[in-house]
């Protein structure tokens, strides 16, 4: 079964997706004129715009629900796999995808807010929802939302919640399964498993007011500790930066003999970590960027775009940098033997431990072990959402409400089952996840970029006028009911 799972994800994380992750970045941040450039500032000024309502959440819990998504497993661990199976290089090739992504992650919102609909008092929408009203493919729109629905509903959720397990099982033994304790049959037994459902039963029985102002709460406090320890770490090293940025370009580039067998998995590893971290095209963010409240739908797309930069150039850059500064890591040739092997005793899932715990012996572990508690639970929860949104966009009806509930239950379980699997084979289904959802939403928004462009456009007009508004009928585009008024 392991090598069937690990087959498939091979598969769909073929070549193809990786360079038609990087064209479509490319090719949208030409035709929006590197808006990840020249719109900075207007990003962060929209982030702290107060602007929600009884029915939709703030731009800046859209973010914060957008960030808990892209702020998780892969921000630690992906970033350390990425170095284990690419080497340093691979960090530029996440960094690339970040800059790139940020334009794919703009349309995707936009799209998202465009044909965002009202649902029992709250704002929904998705890829769903714009393939559906957007390119008029109701059952392209079917399958986005069913893969989407068993993609973060049964899949991705155990990638965070063992990794965990396994960070508080390697600081304080508390992850460990107990064999003799049963739960159904032969089930083992996890304690941080147990406490993750019921901390997550607490809050996602709540429905997205309360997943956003948790969000919103939770978020700025987890990323800002993170990255203020990986700064002092930093300055504890500042004058390895040179040499340390000469690692990573020039394995990037293969002019570094030692990474040269790994040069093509630095590229495939780096863009599928930062991908899996950052979400940028694979369609999970635009759930989160319907539900804000705004004026025009560009300034959630400005606003999740910035959420990318976030994520990668932020907090993976100080997990890359917290590994490599001390050397605590490894990098596996293709045929499985060691490039590099400076640590022993360790894999990939340890690597930032390891290297905090290098700096501050005695806290190290413990510190990362709560930080990936925090960034990881929060992923689940967006995980939750995104799930929820798309049950309601299949069901319409009075049986809403059932499947709801059935969807919670499954989900708690698959959280639970997370905790008692391999890291790998976590890991590979979360890939599977993550790849089949981008081959369906980038192909949606490839076709959909020139309506993307028309809001664009009339952004732009309207932030120079001073009165920014939008109304679908004005600017040409049909079925987005929601801005005809």
């Amino acid at each position: 079964m392991d090598k069937i799972i690990h087959s498939i994800s091979d598969i769909v994380w073929s070549d193809a997706l990786i360079y038609l992750c990087l064209i479509t970045g490319l090719y949208f941040s030409v035709r929006t004129g590197f808006l990840q450039v020249t719109y900075l500032k207007e990003m962060v000024k929209l982030l702290f715009s107060k602007n929600d309502s009884t029915k939709g959440i703030s731009s800046f819990q859209a973010f914060s629900l957008a960030i808990s998504g892209r702020v998780g497993t892969g921000n630690i661990v992906g970033v350390a796999t990425a170095i284990a199976m690419g080497g340093p290089g691979a960090v530029f090739w996440m960094w690339l995808i970040a800059f790139l992504g940020s334009a794919s992650a703009f349309i995707e919102a936009t799209l998202g807010q465009l044909y965002k609909q009202e649902s029992n008092g709250e704002y929904r929408g998705g890829p769903a929802y714009y393939i559906e009203k957007g390119l008029g493919i109701k059952w392209y729109a079917v399958l986005f939302a069913i893969t989407t629905i068993i993609s973060t509903g049964l899949l991705l959720p155990g990638v965070q919640s063992n990794s965990i397990a396994s960070a508080m099982n390697n600081s304080f033994s508390l992850g460990t399964v107990n064999y003799d304790l049963p739960v159904i049959g032969d089930l083992p037994v996890n304690y941080i498993g147990i406490l993750i459902m019921i901390l997550l039963a607490l809050i996602i029985f709540g429905g997205v007011k309360r997943l956003g102002k948790t969000a919103e709460f939770v978020v700025p406090f987890m990323a800002g500790i993170y990255i203020l320890m990986a700064v002092i770490i930093i300055v504890i090293n500042i004058k390895e930066v040179p040499a340390v940025l000469s690692l990573i370009f020039s394995s990037a580039f293969n002019m570094n003999a030692t990474f040269g067998g790994v040069f093509g998995m630095a590229i495939a590893w780096g863009v599928k970590r930062g991908i899996y971290s950052n979400e940028a095209g694979q369609g999970t963010a635009p759930h989160a960027a319907a539900a804000a409240e705004v004026k025009h739908p560009a300034q959630q797309g400005l606003v999740q775009a910035f959420s990318v930069y976030i994520d990668t150039l932020f907090v993976c850059s100080a997990t890359a940098f917290i590994i490599l500064f001390t050397g605590q890591y490894n990098v596996l040739g293709t045929d499985g033997s060691y490039v590099v092997q400076n640590i022993s005793g360790v894999d990939y899932t340890g690597f930032t431990q390891a290297a905090v715990s290098h700096v501050f012996p005695g806290i190290g572990k413990e510190f990362v072990a709560f930080a990936l508690f925090f960034f990881a639970f929060t992923t689940i929860m967006a995980y939750y959402y995104y799930a929820e949104t798309n049950i309601s966009y299949i069901t319409k009806s009075g049986n809403k409400k059932i499947y709801i509930w059935i969807l919670r239950i499954v989900f708690l379980f698959a959280v639970y089952l997370g905790t008692i699997k391999e890291a790998k084979v976590a890991w590979a289904l979360g890939d599977i996840g993550v790849g089949l959802m981008a081959w369906i939403n980038i192909i949606a928004i490839l076709l959909l970029g020139n309506i993307t462009l028309k809001v664009w456009k009339d952004y732009k007009v309207k932030r120079k006028t001073g009165h920014i508004y939008f109304n679908s009928k004005e600017a040409g585009i049909k079925n987005a009911d929601f801005w005809e008024k």
